[in-house]
């Protein structure tokens, strides 16, 4: 009879929603990384997940799916399972998690109303104030987001967002990447940096005096700076193999930090989450309802995914 305990030095990969490439690209990722099989347990329906022939057999935990898997069709009934497998993760408290893509409409329509993982992972796995960061990764290229998935309009920021935020992420660096005194870059909310308030005064107002605080505390943080050249020279680094300039960029909003990240890295990039007990990682993609059950589906971000938590 296996206990929490066995599960505390494995990586638990879930496969997502079922009815999308998750089990397709893990069992690829998988078999293209030919890794030990013991140090994983999938948390998926065995039935499905075997059905993309898995050259190694590893631990599965059953969630159960009734019915047949209409790829491409988002359903409560998906919604459900998918959240099942994440909330089994949560439960047996591994080592890391890696997750495939889910449907945010499939939770919904399960009555799970979260915008994503992360925030599933935070209400599950935070204790004594812990609060669940969105870090984006690729090679020396990291992109954290101040605000995650939500709508522009309700995007503010505040000086405790910005300290509480960056705080976090400094000791991050320092506890897990080993960096003591790493180097952040801060993008502006309005273009331009607001131009001196003319075109508003966040900047002026609630961003320059949170870097004020910020360094004031030892940490290395740049005034916001306009966000359209920001990333240029992360790029070229990037092209070139190189470590982008600063250790981190720190996005104001969703689409701002993962459009130059993406862009750039593409199908390297992996979604990380932080600031929990337990690392999480995931493919930079969604569930591609579009080419699900077609077998054609790439495996290299999660492969990447995978590769960030060995």
């Amino acid at each position: 009879m296996k206990t929490l305990k066995d599960y505390h030095n494995k990586i638990a990969i879930t496969t997502g929603d079922i009815t999308g490439i998750g089990a397709e690209i893990t069992v690829k990722a998988l078999n293209n990384l030919n890794l030990n099989p013991e140090d994983f347990v999938i948390i998926t329906n065995r039935k499905n997940f075997e059905s993309f022939n898995p050259e190694k057999d590893y631990e599965i935990i059953n969630i159960d799916y009734d019915g047949d898997v209409n790829y491409g069709k988002v359903s409560k009934e998906s919604g459900e399972f998918s959240f099942n497998c994440l909330k089994t993760a949560c439960e047996i408290k591994p080592r890391s998690i890696v997750t495939a893509p889910v449907s945010k409409e499939g939770f919904h329509l399960a009555g799970h109303k979260f915008n994503g993982q992360t925030e599933v992972l935070e209400h599950f796995l935070a204790h004594d104030g812990q609060k669940a960061e969105m870090l984006f990764v690729s090679r020396g290229f990291n992109v954290l987001l101040l605000t995650r998935h939500c709508a522009l309009k309700d995007i503010r920021i505040t000086k405790e967002l910005i300290n509480n935020k960056v705080n976090r992420l400094n000791k991050f660096f320092q506890s897990h990447f080993g960096v003591q005194s790493p180097k952040f870059a801060l993008c502006s909310l309005n273009p331009h940096a607001g131009e001196d308030g003319i075109l508003g005064r966040e900047e002026i107002e609630t961003i320059i005096p949170a870097v004020e605080e910020l360094r004031a505390q030892g940490i290395d943080i740049t005034k916001p700076l306009p966000a359209d050249t920001l990333f240029v020279d992360a790029a070229k680094n990037y092209y070139k193999g190189e470590k982008a300039p600063y250790d981190c960029y720190i996005a104001m909003y969703h689409d701002q930090g993962l459009i130059p990240i993406k862009t750039v890295a593409g199908m390297k990039a992996v979604n990380m989450t932080i600031g929990l007990d337990i690392i999480r990682t995931s493919p930079s993609h969604g569930t591609a309802f579009d080419i699900a059950g077609k077998n054609i589906a790439d495996s290299t971000s999660m492969e990447e995914a995978i590769k960030c938590v060995l």
